[in-house]
């Protein structure tokens, strides 16, 4: 079942149109126009796409602006307010060291004090072993004198 020679130059000469039949029912020509109408339309949408996407990036490159004065703002008040906190621990440090000095002045008026009562009590131990030892020895003095007393006493 070889196709003739006649039959090949008559499909060769009718395939453009049953081509063009089968797309859409339209001859070649308006075929060819609606084509080119709907690559028109096409890149004018690409083209109203791309500047859509020209729109956009602009825009979010301002909200990336926007963000990021809004975080240096940030980081300036966070610094200012960390300056506050370092500066109200100055205090509370210069404040401890104040109370610190007072306290430890006191105590060492504490110690002066203490001081005097250790020689005051040194003072009264050396009377009362001054008191001892002569009282001892009075005892004593006055024990012999008795004891003398009753031997030569007939």
């Amino acid at each position: 079942m070889a196709l003739a020679r006649e039959d090949i130059e008559f499909i060769k000469a009718h395939l453009g149109e049953w081509l063009a039949e089968q797309s859409f029912a339209k001859p070649p020509a308006v075929y060819e126009i609606e084509l080119r109408e709907r690559m028109v339309r096409v890149e004018e949408e690409l083209r109203h796409q791309r500047e859509l996407i020209q729109t956009i990036l602009v825009q979010m490159d301002k909200r990336f602006d926007a963000v990021e004065k809004r975080f240096e703002q940030m980081q300036l008040n966070m610094d200012k307010r960390f300056e506050a906190v370092d500066k109200r621990f100055e205090q509370m440090q210069l404040n401890m060291d104040q109370h610190f000095d007072a306290v430890e002045k006191r105590f060492e008026a504490t110690d002066k004090r203490f001081e005097a009562m250790d020689k005051r009590f040194e003072e009264l131990t050396r009377r009362l072993d001054r008191f001892m030892f002569w009282s001892l020895g009075l005892t004593i003095s006055v024990g012999a004198l008795v004891v003398a007393a009753i031997r030569l006493w007939p």
